[in-house]
């Protein structure tokens, strides 16, 4: 990293910050000498100070320095130290006051030394520094660090000292040791004082330069120029250095908390999650704390529906959500009704246990914290703390907590959007668009995948199946689409052999050419081939026919006359650019069909809003020669499991009625269609409820197991069914066809049909007709009852609204 430095005479340099390894080596080049004599004189001084008591003390020290003249030389040698221990104690208590030395860490050494002659019993227990005369591990820095922080300290001071350069090194050193008692982390921060320190030049120093010293402060990690500019030989550093530790571990182990719950992973991460886990122990100094934290997303009494478990949690295990089917009178309910912190000392003599408490228990944790969480006000989350060991956590050590409580939250609503957006991805890689009514499911699915992968689990998203569902089945189809869709072929394969083959006919009228009069003969037989009808291959064929055989000789053709050239211009102009060949009924055709499945799928999907709104439920619907659509309701694709029969009836009726808006809209729009176009329309019912099943390969649902397949089988092939002992089909147009299999599903449907007509929706004539065996079904019959249009005017309003507002309707399924 570089930084641009100004100096007094304006000249800028770029500075280099990067504490990179000095190639120099890694032993101190500077001599350093042990000397006492900076503190001596401190007890000279107060020899001569004015205060009786403080001057006596003084001259009592300094009388027995006297007594032991090693302490007193210039250079003072380790023997002399051990051979006057007591002593030394007694000299040193002007920086290590007696009262103190129990309770703090400190230590002398040599200048720039790390070998000390003299410490605290706390430094010698914080084990700082090795007998080889460097750091041993848990510093906050390498050793080149550490070395390269040493040589600029001392250069720092010879430039006050001899340069008059006002510059100061400081680099914070945090020093980490395991607790003797509970093994947790504690970080120190070491302060060294080199007040008691002297410089000695030995010779003449070299005088340095302006541009000199802006190089030097320019590159601080270049030894190698500091050592050549100012050479180590010529100075000397006489006297001892003073090391004071500090216990920052709170101050620490907040920051690093603050700084980590900033990162994106913070807390999905399990090695992250662990590792905050491990600093809360640190700053409560518990070595058995557990951490759990819990994002809700959601209204806070849906804790257990829509709580999310971030990493860890006591309340949403797997445990307490099997085995509590409620949060409420609980310590979590309490908390949230309340909006307060709760510490419980020991679960086990609490007095109102529920079964929250008690699954909690059985976790291990009788000590317990719980503080509700907020973010921009709004309740977010809870931060759960828990020990296996009675009164680990109070009021008095949680208090610390307090600043990083802003932090968990705004972690958790960082990872509930990750894990959201995460959840939206699965869902859409997995499952493509999926109905709002069931969506829970789905999510819930996405959810466990992604928290068995966070935990290095093999995970595939789990089965998704509804079980005991009532299914109901609706179709409105084009009638006679396939024969109205094959004659719109002829026709326009019709008037393209007719172009062609007045083009041939001219062009032999011109040039009496066998082979063009072979051609015309050939257009011929096509034409009178698809007069009644097409057979298979006849499209393909015939255009094959015309493209090899005809248009290929048009190039040739149109230089015979004038006249010639305006024919094929004539035929080239009624092929659709795009396709290649006359697309004019077809397109008619089709724009019809797609006209009609529009405004009843418009209708459809309006009515389908207010009908989940009356009870959620799984729809869907497709699009071809009309529309057809899949109901499935019932307690399991909802996510309280509430249902009542009710629900099923309401929702059969509204289906009735649903298809006699769509009948109506059908017959309303015929008149504006391209094409007039007939729609027929049945309902299936039935009454055992059955399975269905996500089928992630096809990304649909399918019913579940052999027994209801029959149910799908069925779906297909009713709209063919005649009535028994005729040749009429049960589906016509302006009529809707009520298929059942039971008397007691006719008896529902026909109170549903005696009110319908009550009200002028339907016609009072009622059809109950047996069917013909399908394959593989046997006694179907059905109930056939003509839509009432005598309020036609009404509906073409309708239609004719909403082809000028061109509404969009909700999403659902659709294919």
């Amino acid at each position: 990293m570089n930084h641009e430095h100004n100096d007094s005479n304006g000249h800028i340099t770029t500075v280099s910050l990067e504490l990179a390894r000095p190639s120099a080596g890694l032993e101190f080049p500077f001599k350093t000498f042990l000397s006492f004599k900076p503190l001596v004189d401190l007890w000279r001084q107060h020899a001569a100070d004015a205060s009786p008591i403080k001057s006596a003390a003084a001259r009592q020290m300094l009388a027995e320095l006297v007594k032991a003249p090693a302490l007193t030389q210039p250079v003072v040698e380790l023997e002399a130290i051990e051979k006057h221990k007591a002593l030394l104690d007694q000299l040193f208590s002007l920086i290590i006051p007696h009262a103190y030395w129990e309770n703090i860490y400190a230590a002398a050494s040599a200048p720039f030394q790390l070998l000390p002659f003299h410490a605290t019993p706390g430094f010698k227990l914080l084990n700082l520094m090795n007998d080889k005369g460097g750091f041993n591990g848990g510093l906050n820095i390498e050793p080149a660090q550490a070395f390269l922080g040493r040589n600029l300290n001392a250069y720092s001071h010879i430039l006050r000292r001899y340069y008059d350069v006002e510059t100061q090194f400081e680099y914070p050193l945090i020093f980490t040791a395991p607790h003797p008692r509970t093994g947790l982390p504690r970080h120190y921060k070491i302060n060294i004082d080199l007040s008691f320190v002297e410089i000695k030049k030995v010779g003449e120093p070299k005088p340095l330069s302006p541009v000199e010293i802006r190089q030097l402060l320019a590159n601080p990690s270049d030894l190698e120029l500091w050592y050549e500019l100012i050479p180590p030989a010529c100075f000397e550093f006489h006297g001892f250095a003073v090391f004071n530790a500090v216990d920052v571990t709170d101050q620490e182990v907040l920051s690093s908390l603050k700084n980590d719950l900033l990162e994106k992973d913070a807390i999905i991460s399990s090695a992250r999650f662990q590792s905050l886990q491990e600093k809360l122990r640190a700053l409560l100094q518990r070595p058995g704390l557990q951490l759990g934290l819990a994002g809700i997303p959601g209204a806070k009494n849906l804790l257990r529906e829509h709580g999310r478990e971030i990493g860890k949690s006591f309340i949403l295990s797997d445990a307490c959500r099997e085995k509590c089917a409620t949060f409420a009178n609980s310590i979590y309910d309490h908390v949230m009704r309340h909006d307060a912190i709760i510490i419980i000392e020991n679960l086990e003599t609490y007095p109102t246990p529920t079964q929250v408490e008690q699954t909690i228990l059985q976790q291990g944790i009788k000590n317990i914290f719980i503080a509700p969480l907020h973010y921009e006000n709004k309740f977010i989350g809870l931060l759960e703390l828990g020990s296996a060991n009675p009164g680990d956590i109070n009021a008095i050590n949680s208090f610390k907590l307090r600043e990083v409580f802003p932090l968990f939250a705004i972690a958790i609503k960082r990872s509930l959007e990750e894990l959201n957006d995460r959840v939206e991805a699965v869902i859409k890689e997995k499952c493509t668009a999926i109905h709002p009514a069931v969506e829970w499911r789905f999510r819930r699915a996405a959810l466990k995948h992604l928290q068995n992968r966070q935990r290095g689990l093999s995970s595939e998203m789990e089965p998704i199946v509804f079980e005991e569902v009532y299914p109901l089945y609706g179709l409105s189809d084009v009638r006679g689409s396939s024969t109205l869709r094959n004659d719109a072929i002829r026709e326009d394969l019709t008037e393209q052999l007719q172009l062609a083959a007045a083009i041939i006919t001219a062009a032999h009228e011109l040039k009496k050419l066998p082979y063009l009069e072979q051609l015309a003969y050939r257009l011929e037989q096509q034409l009178r081939k698809i007069e009644h009808g097409l057979a298979s291959g006849d499209e393909t064929g015939t255009l094959e026919f015309l493209r090899r055989e005809i248009e290929m000789r048009f190039e040739q053709l149109q230089d015979f006359s004038p006249e010639l050239r305006e024919k094929i211009a004539a035929y080239r102009a009624g092929i659709d650019p795009q396709l290649g060949f006359v697309y004019r009924r077809r397109k008619d055709f089709e724009a019809s069909v797609t006209q009609l499945n529009e405004t009843i799928c418009a209708y459809i999907d309006a009515q389908q809003q207010q009908a989940q709104a009356m009870f959620p439920h799984y729809f869907e619907k497709y699009k071809s020669d009309g529309v057809d659509h899949g109901i499935y309701i019932g307690a399991a694709l909802v996510e309280n499991g509430k249902f009542d029969q009710l629900y099923l009836k309401n929702i059969r009726l509204w289906q009735l009625q649903m298809m006699i808006g769509v009948a109506r809209r059908g017959e309303a729009e015929k008149p504006i269609l391209r094409v007039p176009l007939d729609m027929a329309h049945l309902i299936l019912v039935q009454n055992t409820p059955l399975a269905i099943r996500f089928r992630y390969d096809e990304k649909k649902f399918d019913v579940d197991g052999a027994y209801n397949v029959r149910y799908e089988i069925m779906k297909k092939r009713i709209d063919k069914a005649l009535i028994k002992g005729t040749k009429e089909r049960l589906t016509q147009p302006g009529k809707i066809a009520i298929i059942y299999s039971q008397p007691r599903e006719a008896a529902e449907y026909r109170e549903y049909i005696d009110y319908l007509q009550a009200a002028g929706e339907l016609t009072s004539e009622v059809e109950d007709v047996e069917l013909e065996d399908l394959q593989g079904m046997h006694g179907l019959k059905a109930l056939r009852v003509q839509v009432c249009f005598d309020t036609m005017e009404s509906a073409m309003s309708t239609v004719e609204t909403e082809h000028k507002q061109h509404v969009e309707a909700p999403v659902v399924a659709e294919a």
